[in-house]
């Protein structure tokens, strides 16, 4: 039944946090965008955090030794360009990329960026997504944990894991999902819906 269902999801959202697995993809400045498409970005859809939006531009990212095409662009536009990938992304690239929380790009990588009007050469910003929790303040109560905390996390999935070092990303601006990059969603066996358990 359709009530009990929506019961169910409720219930479930008070006791989990719904995971999310997170592709390889870039942010860019306005600067940076109008070099590569010629224009800001322009949403294709929003995300599951509040004003993120997936955008309609793609690029190229161009490593020493390998390079993936298509690749997603997130909006809006950043102070900071941030390239994040996963490990296996890197062996492929040829970048050995260190694993940090967004926006800790000092001392990281630099890759080449290509788009249908021109190339971006970053000196650094590339990243291994480190692994975290988007919370609210009403569900960081909820959940008993604090910003930066750092907690393991049991994923509900096919093939369930509890991972360490997740890192509790805490802001009114945020909504409750857990990213995992596309390595960690695959040793799961992550499907789109499942939740994760916050441990201590």
């Amino acid at each position: 039944m359709p009530e009990l269902d929506a019961l169910a999801e409720a219930v479930a959202r008070r006791l989990f946090v719904e995971l999310e697995a997170s592709a390889r993809h870039v942010h860019l400045t306005t600067q940076q965008a109008k070099i590569l498409f010629g224009h800001g970005l322009t949403p294709k859809r929003p995300l599951s955090q509040p004003g993120q939006f997936l955008s309609q531009e793609r690029v190229t990212i161009v490593g020493p030794k390998g390079q993936f095409s298509n690749v997603a662009v997130l909006g809006p536009e950043r102070k900071e360009a941030q390239v994040e990938i996963s490990l296996t992304d890197g062996r492929t690239l040829g970048i050995d990329a260190p694993i940090r929380l967004s926006g800790d790009v000092k001392n990281t990588p630099g890759i080449t960026l290509e788009g249908p009007m021109g190339r971006v050469a970053l000196d650094d910003g590339v990243i291994v997504a480190q692994r975290h929790i988007h919370l609210d303040p009403d569900s960081a109560r909820r959940f008993s944990v604090r910003d930066r905390q750092v907690v393991k996390l049991k994923t509900l999935t096919r093939r369930p894991v509890i991972w360490e070092d997740v890192v509790v990303r805490v802001s009114a601006d945020f909504a409750p999902y857990a990213h995992l990059d596309f390595d960690e969603a695959n040793a799961c066996g992550f499907r789109n819906g499942d939740f994760g358990r916050i441990l201590p």
